[in-house]
């Protein structure tokens, strides 16, 4: 049981992590950059994955450990979604920074630099998918029946094939605006540590409160969603091509579905 217990705290934090440097290190072979409809599919496929893992790996293991507990199976997983959605309306609200794509940034004026806002963009979307990982790993740490190791490797693979897109989609408008290659690869690997670290967070606050796993698990899930609704799919929308954005959302909602069911 030991060995496994480390083979997950290492999947859980390194293999998303890999997914976002893999992505960030195309900076290096695409040298002309990324073409629109190419980016909105790697968007739309990164809001598919998002999807299916906030309703697979999340709320239906949030509603079954919410079982025996003499509460409503809903009540702490719509408690929990609502207030995972709060907390990333509050970050964006306050935080500075600017999508990829758009002209205008978001949140308080700090008078930071367009390439630094759009590192702090990738960090807010970031948190929420390091949480996920991050709590189906307490849940599986906790000795909780419904979570498995396969279930936890699902997960933390399904995050990191979306960061491969990810990755590059912040990293190769870096290159664009005067960054050298190394220092676009370097920032936007930075970047995805901010999942490592919030997968730790979760661990923690589950670990304190052990009694909190349904609720945190539906937080997980509002928190990503948020990212979809607010940043992901919009972004797809946007100009010519929008159905290339919803056959991505489509390929990522499968392949994540079936990662989750095949292996968790």
């Amino acid at each position: 049981m030991e060995s496994s217990i480390v083979i997950g705290i290492c999947i859980a934090l390194l293999v998303p992590f890999a997914g976002n440097t893999l992505g960030a290190a195309l900076v290096f072979p695409l040298r002309r950059g990324m073409g629109e409809r190419f980016r909105k599919a790697l968007l739309g496929f990164a809001a598919g994955v998002m999807m299916a893992a906030s309703v697979w790996s999340l709320i239906i293991p949030s509603l079954e450990a919410a079982e025996g507990t003499g509460l409503p199976a809903w009540l702490p997983a719509a408690t929990g979604f609502v207030g995972g959605i709060l907390l990333l309306l509050l970050i964006d609200h306050f935080t500075p920074h600017l999508h990829a794509g758009a002209n205008e940034p978001e949140g308080v004026d700090a008078g930071l630099k367009k390439p630094t806002m759009m590192l702090l963009a990738l960090a807010i979307h970031n948190l929420p998918e390091g949480m996920a990982v991050g709590v189906v790993l307490a849940a599986f740490l906790g000795g909780d029946a419904s979570i498995t190791l396969p279930a936890v490797g699902a997960l933390a693979l399904g995050i990191a094939i979306q960061n491969i897109p990810e990755g590059a989609i912040v990293s190769l408008p870096l290159t664009e605006a005067g960054y050298p290659r190394w220092k676009a690869f370097a920032l936007g690997t930075a970047c995805g540590a901010v999942e490592p670290l919030g997968a730790l967070l979760m661990v923690a606050v589950t670990g304190l409160a052990t009694p909190m796993l349904p609720f945190v698990l539906a937080f997980a899930a509002g928190a990503m969603m948020y990212v979809v609704t607010e940043e992901l799919i919009p972004q797809t929308q946007q100009g010519r091509h929008t159905n290339i954005g919803t056959v991505g959302v489509a390929f990522g909602f499968v392949l994540m579905m079936i990662l989750d069911v095949a292996l968790g």
